[in-house]
Parts: C-alpha cells; structure tokens; sequence
C-alpha cells in the first residue's frame, strides 16, 4: 500500500489554503491553535519520518553490507537500527493515512462570486386580490 508522501501533503495543504508551506507555516505561529496548525504538524512529523527512514535504511545497510565481518558486539546495533527502522515506517504510515484523511475530508472554501440579480426577484409582485366570497354575507 503506497502512502502520501510530505511533498504530496505539503501540496495537499497548499492547495486547500491557497499559500505556499513556509507563508502558512508563520502565519500559523500568530494564531491559535487550529486545523492548519494540525495540519503543519503532521506534515512535519511525516517528513521527519521521511528523512529518519532513510538514515536508518542507510545505516541498516552499511552495517549487514556483505563484505562487512558482522561481529557480536555489532548484532545488538543491526537489531537497533533494524527496530529504529520499523518503527519509522509504522509512524510514517500512521502519518501519512491521517493527513491524507483529514484532508480529504476538507475542502477549500471558494468566496461567493457577486451574482447578477436575478429576474425573477426584480419583478415586483402584486398585492394578493382580497377574497371574494360566492356566498352572501349578512
């Protein structure tokens, strides 16, 4: 299951505020705390996690490269970074389908364009004829 990366949430939230990151980013920081600021916070734990994953994948495979002599005293590290690994993926996932679903579930409020009146609402309405009754009144 391929997830959203920070650069396809950054643009997510780009487009839905109509500004770039950074823009919304110290404009966040004069408000309180609200959807944008959530938003600004997962992308930034996802990219975090992004750039953690790939130091450890790095690291991982200098360290179990096969013409590397893994000795005892370095299994403890490999298994380290192994789990450091996972755990970058599981929270990058957990990231990533959130923001993804939080900004699915929000759209970008357009201003009303100025429409031109309409006619029906021009044309004045007569006052309703009183009721004439078929039967004498007394």
């Amino acid at each position: 299951m391929t997830h959203p990366t920070s650069a396809e949430i950054a643009g997510r939230i780009e487009d839905l505020y109509g500004a770039p990151l950074a823009a919304l980013a110290s404009h966040a920081q004069d408000q309180p705390p609200g959807m944008l600021s959530a938003l600004l916070g997962l992308h930034d734990t996802l990219a975090f996690t992004e750039r953690s994953i790939a130091f450890h994948r790095e690291r991982l495979a200098q360290l179990v490269h096969p013409e590397r002599h893994i000795s005892a005293h370095e299994v403890p590290h490999v298994l380290d970074c192994a789990r450091r690994l996972a755990e970058a993926v599981a929270v990058r996932d957990t990231q990533a389908v959130t923001a993804s679903a939080v900004l699915h579930s929000l759209v970008r409020v357009e201003p009303p364009e100025p429409s031109p009146a309409s006619p029906s609402a021009e044309v004045a309405t007569a006052p309703a004829a009183p009721a004439v009754s078929a039967a004498p009144s007394r």
